[in-house]
């Protein structure tokens, strides 16, 4: 189990270490709009299971949904304390 920060720092260095066969990497590769489809499927699936589904499967949707937020944090540069300092 990851936290929030965790999982930041860990897609981050994949991210400056380009690192082989990593999905990560090739989704930023692919640019702000792909990620941005993705986040936004991501939302709907937790909105979707939240509706239907339950508990369990609304965590799995959030977890996908806060790894795609991840990316467009790095993708446009921002950190954790750019997001936490706004809430």
């Amino acid at each position: 189990m990851k936290t929030f920060d965790e999982l930041y720092l860990e897609l981050a260095e994949k991210w400056r270490e380009r690192t082989l066969g990593s999905g990560s990497v090739d989704a930023l590769d692919k640019g702000i709009h792909h990620i941005g489809k993705k986040l936004l499927e991501e939302a709907a699936e937790t909105w979707m299971a939240a509706e239907y589904e339950g508990a369990e499967r609304v965590a799995e949707e959030l977890s996908q949904l806060l790894y795609w937020s991840q990316l467009v944090m790095i993708s446009v540069g921002l950190t954790p304390h750019d997001v936490y300092s706004r809430l």
